[in-house]
């Protein structure tokens, strides 16, 4: 691959005139189109978060999704095609051994992972949450299994407010969630305590802590507690330097939106913009497109997962996908002839499943475009997330010795074309 940068290429170079100056890289995060072939080894046979959320609570009303090709990536049944895709468009494979956020994100980076993240299917050791305890003067635990998060604090909330006991629980991810009340507690405190706990896990190779805060709901809520977008994640490193690395290392900016921050440890930003859920998500970026000169802006929505996904709610994750669809439209509204759009997720987290309420190993949605982008474009299945990763490095003309294919010299409009 050329290591020059097509932005400042000779006359002679075309591609000088067709490389993106800003990419917009958003990840839905959980949005899957499918249930891989190894679905059933992790549980997730016949899964399908897009196409269960159509058949349960109907069709998205999302015309500019569908203008995209969303429904015309193979494996997509539910959700209406067109007959002129925008987009390019396509699915890819998850090729590191997982399904969670860490290992989807640094994966579409360039850096997937050889060996799956532990879990802890039986909860803590107990010695592990005595030494956190002693560390940080907690008096005790409760739960200490696997969970759902919305769940558990119905449940252990009142007992955690009475006694100042943390709530300790799991998944099938590779995580350590504590929860805690943000009024009784103090949301200092609990994340306090989720720092020692990262120091204290890191050789056992857990990939994220995570701090749950919540507070007591409004009255005449369906439950007694709600959880806040204090939320903390605590990430190990990536294990590599990451195409985000390469950038920032290069002079490019790199703007992490939402939690992608969290993800990468901090590693590979400029800048880091925390966001409260989709819609201020949408907002911080849609500042973002107006705005920024040059570079990469990279979006979790973590709503779809948190909010619909994990609470098995197809009918909100319909609305979740109806909202971001109308806000996509207003944040084009500064898009330049120059910006590149890449529109993904990171898993999947079908809303319909009922044997479990984690995550579910799916193929992942690819649509990308731009004015410069060849309209309808198949981009098949790729074989690897770290495709994007390898796309935006030779965007930017930064070298990229990580895994992934570009599909850059694919998708731009070639010399001639109208």
């Amino acid at each position: 691959m050329s290591h020059r940068d097509p932005l400042t290429a000779g006359p002679g170079e075309d591609a000088a005139d067709r490389a993106p100056r800003r990419i917009f890289l958003l990840v839905l995060d959980s949005l899957g189109v499918g249930a891989m072939p190894d679905a059933p080894d992790f549980g997730d046979a016949g899964a399908h978060t897009l196409d269960h959320i159509c058949e349960a609570a109907g069709a998205p009303d999302a015309p500019r999704l569908r203008a995209l090709g969303l429904g015309n990536i193979e494996g997509v049944d539910a959700f209406p095609a067109t007959d002129s895709p925008e987009a390019a468009f396509g699915k890819m494979s998850e090729a590191s051994a997982g399904k969670d956020t860490t290992t989807g994100h640094w994966e579409m980076a360039g850096v997937p992972l050889d060996q799956a993240f532990p879990t802890f299917p039986d909860g803590f050791d107990g010695e592990l949450l005595a030494a956190i305890a002693e560390r940080t003067g907690v008096s005790g635990w409760l739960c200490n299994a696997p969970a759902s998060g919305t769940t558990v604090i119905e449940q252990y909330g009142p007992e955690h407010v009475e006694t100042g006991k943390l709530i300790v629980y799991t998944s099938a991810d590779s995580v350590l969630q504590i929860a805690a009340h943000e009024g009784s507690f103090g949301l200092d405190r609990l994340l306090e305590v989720c720092e020692v706990a990262r120091e204290l896990t890191l050789e056992q190779g857990l990939a994220r802590v995570i701090a749950r805060p919540f507070v007591d709901a409004a009255p005449g809520a369906a439950n007694r507690y709600e959880r806040t977008y204090n939320r903390r994640d605590f990430s190990l490193i990536p294990p590599k330097p990451t195409v985000l690395d390469g950038l920032k290392a290069a002079g490019v900016p790199v703007v992490g939106v939402g939690k992608i921050e969290d993800i990468f440890a901090g590693h590979g930003l400029t800048q880091a913009v925390h966001t409260k859920g989709n819609d201020d998500g949408m907002v911080q970026t849609g500042s973002l497109v107006r705005d920024l000169d040059r570079g990469l802006v990279f979006l979790n929505l973590v709503d779809f997962d948190m909010l619909f996904g994990h609470r098995r709610d197809p009918v909100g994750y319909r609305g979740a996908i109806e909202a971001f669809d109308r806000a996509l439209v207003e944040i084009e509204g500064g898009r330049r002839v120059d910006d590149l759009f890449i529109l993904t997720a990171d898993h999947g987290n079908d809303p319909t499943n009922g044997d479990h309420t984690d995550h579910t190993r799916e193929f992942v949605p690819l649509l990308v475009y731009g004015d410069r982008v060849r309209r309808g474009t198949p981009l098949g299945t790729r074989t690897t997330f770290a495709d994007i990763g390898a796309t935006i490095a030779e965007a930017f003309g930064v070298p990229h010795d990580g895994a992934g294919s570009s599909f850059l010299e694919e998708i731009l409009v070639r010399a001639g074309e109208a």
